[in-house]
């Protein structure tokens, strides 16, 4: 119902909703009427979550009420006409979930290197922001990983449930995506069980990062920082002689952790966090892709820029970010950086060159960029903010990303 209205828009929406008047939200958040008023009709941009989170909370929503999450997935040659509901009903299919109700398993389970190649493969497209691929391939994957968990014995089924952990945090990684936050939650609370029971550290520190981000997505940024605080002090005795896959998957739960920190508004965590990713970018010493992190020197910077940007330091995230040399990094990381310089560019009236941030990056990952609440909110409010009739790459690109 609110897809085509700014995320102020929506605030007065269920503002109105909710019988609650300017002056009473106002000072539910702490702001003035004028803030407020502001907000609400576009002449002020909400481009911090930990400010839009504070606003859905007053408002007794979720946060993606205000974001417009979960978008609808397009269909697409890759795809097919079965994309998240397909998904839910694999991830809700209780006959997958326990062998104590005595349903027989279904088929020959899958050999073990064809199913690792298999997750793979949906790694892969998730890191191409491919995501009505690995949308349709994951159903499938989940039940042949199941099965695969209660027919192997002995090391195969260690082996089964890393890589049974590592095919749901596939999916929680591609349905936070897509905005589908619960269902995320779902996928990463059942990968880290598998993780659990496969005895691999590696394998466990990456479900930490998936859950981390399912708390992010869902606004609970205390206690994602929480989770980072803790699930590091378990997997800091891993750092003797780590292995480049443990350095990976450490670094980047910080700048999940990071992420987490910064938008709960805590300056010292998110320096401390970066820090530590840092340390262990430096240890690897390469730009690299152990275990689908993207992790290494560059990625610790673009959160840099990211953690300035929720802390609402545009300075530096118009300063630093468009320095940074992302050619390296798989898709999905490239993208979400060139998001996060145009925001910032965007803050400081750069419209332009914001636009041609986001139109590289469409151009890059079409499903990524049409997913984000991020992208569809600069350029709805570009095209509201337009005193004549907006430019036609901008007109087009808020007729793909259906925002008018």
């Amino acid at each position: 119902m609110t897809t085509n209205l700014t995320i102020g828009e929506r605030v007065a929406w269920y503002r109105r909703r909710r019988g609650l008047s300017q002056e009473v939200l106002a000072g539910l958040v702490g702001r003035t009427v004028d803030w407020l008023s502001r907000a609400e009709n576009n002449r002020l941009e909400l481009d911090r979550l930990s400010v839009i989170k504070t606003l859905a909370d007053a408002l007794d929503v979720s946060l993606g009420d205000l974001l417009a999450e979960p978008t609808l997935m397009d269909w697409t040659n890759e795809s097919g006409t079965r994309t998240v509901p397909a998904l839910r009903s694999a991830l809700m299919n209780y006959r997958q979930l326990t062998p104590i109700l005595g349903v027989p398993t279904e088929g020959e389970p899958t050999p073990l290197n064809d199913l690792r190649s298999n997750v793979a493969e949906v790694w892969d497209a998730y890191q191409d922001s491919r995501y009505g691929f690995a949308t349709r391939r994951l159903p499938l994957l989940l039940a042949d990983a199941l099965i695969a968990c209660r027919a192997y014995e002995g090391h195969d089924r260690e082996r089964a449930h890393e890589l049974t952990a590592m095919t749901y945090q596939s999916a929680a990684m591609v349905l936070t995506k897509l905005g589908e936050t619960d269902l995320a939650w779902i996928a990463a609370d059942r990968g880290l069980a598998a993780a659990q029971q496969s005895g691999n550290m590696v394998v466990t520190g990456s479900l930490f990062r998936s859950v981390a981000h399912c708390l992010l997505s869902n606004g609970r940024y205390d206690a994602a920082v929480q989770l980072v605080t803790d699930a590091s002090g378990y997997l800091r005795s891993g750092l003797t002689n780590a292995t480049p896959q443990f350095l990976s998957i450490y670094g980047t739960l910080f700048l999940a952790g990071s992420m987490a920190a910064a938008r709960a508004d805590d300056r010292q965590t998110t320096r401390e966090f970066l820090a530590e990713a840092d340390r262990s970018a430096r240890n690897l010493g390469q730009d690299a892709n152990y275990v689908w992190t993207a992790f290494g020197p560059t990625n610790v910077d673009i959160h840099r820029v990211a953690t300035a940007g929720e802390l609402g330091d545009m300075q530096i995230a118009v300063d630093l970010g468009p320095s940074i040399d992302t050619t390296g990094l798989p898709t999905e990381r490239r993208t979400r950086h060139n998001l996060e310089v145009a925001r910032a560019l965007s803050a400081f009236n750069r419209v332009d060159e914001a636009l041609t941030m986001v139109l590289q990056a469409e151009s890059w990952a079409p499903e990524q960029v049409r997913s984000h609440y991020m992208a569809r909110e600069l350029v709805l409010s570009w095209v509201r903010n337009q005193r004549s009739r907006p430019s036609r790459p901008m007109a087009e690109l808020a007729d793909r990303l259906h925002v008018v």
